[in-house]
């Protein structure tokens, strides 16, 4: 029998920096109230899916930068999504920047959350693969100082039984990386969520810019097909302070194709029935890990960080 997971992209479009954190709650309400139309078990937001992308901008102020992460979740502003939530017995991904304590110091991530039907967080991971830089770069149209303003993530990727399968979680940049994905599938993941928020355009190199949704669809695709899993990936678009973000946001299968896909770069949700059983026979056969994989032969990959040429 079919273990089906009825999934909403809940995509969102621009969010400005005047747009406060309960504007945006309402619009993921309703998102989330289509969702509950649609019959969907499980909605996925997008990356920092509370505040516009401020990494664009360069800040000095430590109060100004905390004005955009958060405390505690579920935290005033979001407990009406998390109570909406559970109330429709709907399961969601959430993607915001968190800030918390250890050792007595303050410590600060791009995070997501999974929370289940019954409101409970099961599932947190913080961004591994930050993009960007961490110094003050005024010669671009805008700056992306995600290594400036977050610590990379310290919880691996994990992989959470929930919801009749196998949940992982990653973040933006970290979809371009074939190691996020098959760490999750060494684990038996049946479905990625990833939330992004994807500049058009890349200042170090302008080439790339028309090749925005190629690229974000080859990775994920190809991280589909290659682990037997579906991945979700759902965009924060459009125009943002100036600053164009793709949307495209997709539902692709174990198969690696795309079976449902935003139309808009706007608020939108996708929504495609999701069979978990589908990359089964993947899993069985040609990406049979424990039968074809040769680790012996990958120790390169965690020996070595960046690439040196033979001799």
């Amino acid at each position: 029998m079919a273990r089906m997971v009825i999934v909403g992209a809940a995509q969102l479009g621009p969010i400005q920096r005047t747009d406060d954190r309960g504007r945006v709650v309402r619009r993921m309400l309703e998102l989330l109230h289509q969702a509950k139309q649609h019959g969907c078990n499980l909605v996925v937001f997008p990356e920092l899916a509370l505040t516009t992308f401020f990494p664009r901008w360069w800040m000095e102020d430590q109060g100004e930068i905390d004005s955009f992460f958060e405390t505690s979740m579920p935290s005033n502003e979001t407990a009406p999504l998390f109570e909406a939530a559970k109330q429709a017995n709907i399961g969601f991904y959430l993607g915001f920047a968190e800030k918390t304590r250890t050792g007595g110091r303050a410590r600060r991530f791009n995070a997501s959350i999974l929370v289940a039907p019954d409101g409970a967080i099961v599932g947190r991971y913080r961004k591994i693969h930050l993009p960007g830089h961490g110094e003050h770069e005024p010669w671009r149209a805008f700056q992306h100082l995600e290594k400036r303003y977050f610590e990379v993530g310290d919880l691996g990727w994990g992989v959470w039984r929930t919801m009749g399968g196998l949940f992982g979680m990653c973040i933006c940049n970290d979809r371009r990386w074939p190691e996020t994905y098959r760490v999750m599938g060494l684990q038996g993941v049946e479905m990625v969520l990833v939330g992004y928020n994807t500049p058009r355009h890349n200042p170090p190199s302008p080439e790339h810019d028309r090749l925005s949704e190629f690229h974000n669809q080859l990775v994920m695709q190809s991280g589909a097909y290659q682990n037997g899993a579906w991945v979700v990936g759902v965009a924060k678009c459009g125009i943002e302070e100036g600053c164009e973000l793709i949307g495209a946001s997709s539902i692709i299968a174990p198969s690696g194709q795309v079976v449902a896909q935003a139309l808009t770069q706007d608020d939108e949700l996708v929504v495609a029935r999701c069979d978990l059983d589908l990359g089964r026979s993947y899993k069985e056969n040609i990406f049979n890990f424990a039968v074809h994989r040769q680790p012996e032969h990958y120790r390169l990959i965690v020996e070595r960080k960046g690439a040196v040429e033979p001799r």
